[in-house]
């Protein structure tokens, strides 16, 4: 630790930019904590005495985590071509803090584009570049529209909200928040599920973020927001206005073809079986892998490899790949 700027080192995760450096922050109060276990009737409410309980023993200091220095971007821009909008102001924030004591602040993002460009991929490699932990909700396969901010306790099955789990479980005040198919998200019953959106976007107001099971404020001010949508007319305009909205377009030809032959190699390389294949596919089958959208290539390599090795070939061929018509196996998906 330096005794001047009082941050530290830590190793887990490293960012692809090299050793993080964190300091420390409290992400809710600990004698809030206690105040309300105090309050809790005998015998009732376990679940709720658990999570306090649960939050006394971790304590409320995290990782508050930030790149060392100005992580290196090259293999984002090369893998994701048709992203590089949303890489650069993601560059141009990481830029103003990676040498100062200033913490690491990424403007929320909506990332808009057609289904399967990589938008999730996208999100999570983020993650990995920053160095900090992951939250992630699915919308479009929401049951409970208080996911984001826990129901009562007073409910029967209640539980806490995604934002406090992900905060209180975890090791960082900072990490990641996905919001997948945010125009997906349905209301239930009384239920807005991005009604705590309106708090949480917003720095002053996330700083005092209150889960409704728990009932105890909690400091969610140094998320990283990233939402994904194929459409943005179903999301409210106050949402929208919160964040840096980005239309993602599917990549050209060229991009493509190039993310299809890096995947490939990216592939053979990760296993021992990849050595039995050429280095580089054949240009047919490469056309065919450049005209699925990124999400459907690791799929269709996936089984490409599989029927060459069946066929005790080195090279795959057309026939080799699913069909346009083919079902969908559940092998290989990359979001």
């Amino acid at each position: 630790m330096s005794a001047e700027t009082g941050l530290v080192t830590v190793s887990p995760p490293a960012p692809r930019g090299g050793m993080p450096i964190a300091r420390m922050r409290s992400v809710y109060r600990v004698g809030d904590v206690e105040s309300r276990l105090d309050k809790l009737p005998a015998r009732e409410h376990e679940h709720l005495r658990a999570t306090y309980e649960r939050m006394i023993e971790k304590g409320p200091e995290r990782f508050q985590v930030k790149p060392g220095s100005l992580p290196a971007m090259d293999h984002l821009y090369d893998e994701m071509p048709n992203f590089n909008e949303v890489l650069d102001d993601v560059r141009r924030q990481l830029a103003l803090c990676h040498d100062s004591r200033d913490a690491l602040e990424i403007t929320p993002m909506l990332l808009l584009g057609p289904p399967g460009i990589g938008k999730t991929h996208f999100a999570r490699e983020i993650a990995q570049l920053l160095g900090t932990g992951l939250g992630f909700i699915s919308m479009s396969s929401l049951t409970a529209g208080w996911v984001l901010s826990g129901a009562s306790s007073q409910w029967k099955g209640a539980r806490p909200g995604k934002v406090f789990e992900t905060l209180v479980d975890g090791a960082y005040a900072n990490p990641v928040m996905v919001v997948d198919e945010i125009d997906k998200a349905r209301a239930e019953h009384a239920y807005d599920p991005l009604g705590a959106l309106y708090s949480l976007l917003e720095h002053d107001t996330a700083c005092t973020f209150t889960d409704e099971f728990a009932e105890v404020a909690i400091d969610a001010s140094q998320l990283i927001w990233v939402a994904t949508a194929n459409d943005e007319r179903s999301i409210p305009e106050p949402i929208l206005n919160r964040m840096n909205v980005f239309e993602v377009q599917a990549p050209d030809a060229d991009a493509a073809r190039a993310i299809a032959l890096r995947l490939y190699r990216k592939l053979r390389s990760a296993h021992d079986w990849g050595q039995r294949f050429d280095d580089t596919p054949a240009d047919a089958v490469l056309e065919r892998l450049a005209a699925m959208a990124p999400r459907e290539m690791r799929r269709a390599w996936m089984t490409g490899f599989g029927n060459a090795r069946l066929a005790g070939r080195a090279a795959i061929e057309l026939a080799d790949l699913p069909g346009a018509g083919s079902k969908r196996q559940p092998i290989g998906f990359m979001q």
